[in-house]
């Protein structure tokens, strides 16, 4: 059986019942990767021709059907394929790790939304943009992204309470400084592209500006030279927070333009008001060349997509993990 991986043009014999991701890893192709066990999307690609079987959860086969994506780690062959992976300059690689770390800071961000600090005696390595999961108690598990740096010496997360929410009931009512908790990642697709050197369009709903933070943080600690639009929205003023930190990025990076859009129309407000998507389509009718990163509720992630393919941005170069609210 021949393996065709697209884009780099090359092919090579396998066995059937061979592991995709390390199949692309013995033959030195360069492909993104982390827990290995189908939980982080990190190694997710694109299935052009032929049929894989994909062995996360219930095991099933897969074709193409227009362009599947699986995720390599749990993909075995099964037929000759053809597979179209990121573009080199977009691997990245940073094994999972399990730290134990201690709560150093809990600091309310607004009226429902909290900044936990973290501090392991272990860096954990992770591109801007990522994600990891969050072990307060056997029972209290759930993902967050980190907003700072792989370069700071503590994690920093932003935590909104979900009405009956175990796992956000037990952070803001029980949690305490001192604590224990163990993180685990790096996870999550939608990190900063390094070498990209176009514009950039990040959307922000909610704690979604924690990954975007990430993101414009790493960007300008990097002298990326990229016009960045940061679109944040929320509900009413009274959801709207950091602002003197994207203000600090801004005076920093003459390149970051940010935009804070409130749903509801309040007397004096100096915010731009309206759904943030549709100030994006608002401002915007060509993004042909750019690169979108969405961070938010699953329904404005799916707007915030449509507008940018619809403004040309290729799907490929939309990045998203959306979240998802759990009473878990």
């Amino acid at each position: 059986m021949e393996l065709v991986v697209q884009p780099l043009g090359r092919s090579f014999a396998v066995k059937a019942g061979d592991n995709l991701l390390e199949v692309l890893q013995a033959n030195g192709v360069p492909v993104s990767y982390s827990c290995r066990a189908g939980r982080c999307g990190t190694c997710r690609c694109k299935l052009v021709e032929g049929k894989v079987l994909e062995s996360a959860g219930d095991a099933k086969l897969t074709n193409p059907g227009g362009g599947s994506h699986v995720l390599a780690c749990m993909s075995v062959l099964t037929e000759s394929c053809v597979v179209e992976i990121p573009e080199p300059d977009e691997i990245v690689a940073h094994p999972a790790r399990i730290l134990k770390a201690s709560v150093v800071a809990i600091e309310d961000l607004t009226h429902d939304i909290k900044r936990l600090v973290l501090k392991s005696p272990k860096p954990l390595s992770f591109s801007a943009g990522q994600y990891a999961i969050l072990q307060f108690t056997p029972e209290h598990i759930r993902p967050y992204s980190m907003a700072g740096v792989a370069d700071d010496d503590t994690l920093e997360f932003h935590i909104r309470k979900v009405p009956g929410g175990r796992v956000t009931g037990y952070v803001f009512d029980t949690l305490k400084l001192g604590d224990a908790v163990r993180v685990s990642g790096p996870m999550g697709t939608a990190y900063l592209r390094r070498k990209h050197e176009g514009p950039v369009l990040c959307i922000a709903g909610g704690t979604g500006l924690a990954p975007v933070l990430s993101i414009v943080r790493a960007a300008t600690a990097l002298k990326m030279t990229n016009p960045i639009h940061l679109y944040f929205g929320v509900r009413s003023s009274a959801d709207v927070y950091g602002q003197a930190w994207l203000d600090e990025l801004a005076q920093r990076n003459p390149n970051l333009h940010v935009h804070v859009v409130i749903a509801t129309n309040e007397p004096g407000t100096r915010h731009r008001v309206g759904l943030v998507t549709d100030a994006v389509s608002a401002d915007w009718s060509d993004l042909r060349d750019w690169r979108a990163y969405l961070c938010g509720a699953p329904p404005m992630v799916e707007a915030a997509t449509l507008i940018a393919k619809a403004r040309g941005i290729a799907m490929e170069h939309i990045y998203a993990d959306a979240f998802y609210a759990s009473p878990d």
